[in-house]
């Protein structure tokens, strides 16, 4: 038997086999890391019984540059998953795969495989407004529309044709998002009067209106106070009961609180600037993520020593 440490850099030695999840160092004279040669969704993947995203080989170009490469993951059902990296490393990029938001934009192009609940999310026969309506969307700085709050909260169920009574709808969407107790009073009152916190519950509980499967999150708290921060943790908490979860931070500590499994993104840098690439460098349980990783980029990464 061997007394060799897996987690060793014997890894790097050739004929070794390889760290599952783990990306390949950039060799001398190259300008990009080799194509790693074991999936990147580390073996813990297999443990994943109902994934309600699978992406195999998912990579995003805007134009001609290529942004993201050859992300492959399952992502569980009514857990949290945090996409965690530097600036720039295709998180939030792969986060609109999932709901097609990078549709909008046009020069957008969409490679790979990407399966929601086993249906193929990128099928001609596919409504990407239905899509939405499944896969909510809460973004980094609240954006409430410049209504009333009732009218922030009823304007999907009532664009996508929503039958039962509305007042029921709003209610149980804010009651869901724990916003009830503190605008039920002043439900005409604009959006715009709450506070920033307040208002990131507002746009959460308006994604949640339309009852989704999944709640996509993009730095949902980065522009808030710790308070409101900690408001909008236990209810990311609370609602993975009901809803699957996806979020990227920027914030180590919170996706070590907050989430189940955790990704690891890392931007490739290429010949030129301009050459950034993003990869999946790592992907697996949070705990194992942060306090024992397979990759030392990942090491590196949340104990602080770059990003």
């Amino acid at each position: 038997m061997s007394d060799v440490d897996p987690a060793s850099g014997s890894h790097d030695e050739p004929g070794a086999p390889p760290v599952p999840g783990q990306v390949p160092a950039v060799p001398d004279g190259q300008p990009h890391a080799p194509v790693p040669s074991v999936a990147h969704g580390d073996v813990i993947d297999h443990a994943i019984e109902n994934p309600v995203f699978i992406t195999k080989e998912l990579s995003v170009s805007y134009g001609s540059a290529l942004a993201v490469e050859d992300v492959s993951l399952s992502v569980p059902a009514k857990e949290i998953t945090a996409f965690i990296g530097p600036s720039g490393c295709g998180k939030s990029t792969i986060l609109r795969c999932f709901n097609r938001m990078n549709d909008l934009i046009p020069a957008a192009r969409v490679d790979g495989m990407v399966r929601y609940h086993g249906v193929d999310l990128y099928g001609n026969d596919i409504d990407s407004v239905q899509v939405r309506k499944r896969i909510g969307m809460v973004f980094q700085k609240p954006n409430p529309f410049p209504k009333s709050i009732f009218d922030n909260i009823a304007f999907g169920p009532k664009v996508l044709g929503m039958k039962g009574s509305m007042d029921q709808i709003v209610e149980e969407a804010l009651r869901r998002a724990s916003l009830w107790d503190d605008v039920k009073d002043r439900l005409k009152d604009n959006a715009f009067g709450m506070s920033g916190g307040q208002q990131q519950r507002l746009c959460i509980a308006r994604a949640l209106a339309t009852n989704p499967d999944v709640l996509l999150m993009d730095e949902p708290c980065s522009a808030l106070d710790p308070i409101s921060t900690g408001r909008i943790e236990d209810l990311m908490h609370e609602l993975k009961e009901t809803v699957s979860i996806v979020i990227v931070t920027h914030n180590m500590q919170q996706a070590a609180r907050v989430s189940d499994r955790t990704a690891f993104f890392i931007v490739d840098m290429g010949s030129s600037e301009e050459a950034r690439i993003g990869r999946l460098v790592e992907y697996g349980p949070t705990d194992r993520i942060f306090t024992n990783p397979h990759d030392t980029r990942t090491e590196e990464y949340v104990s602080g020593k770059f990003g």
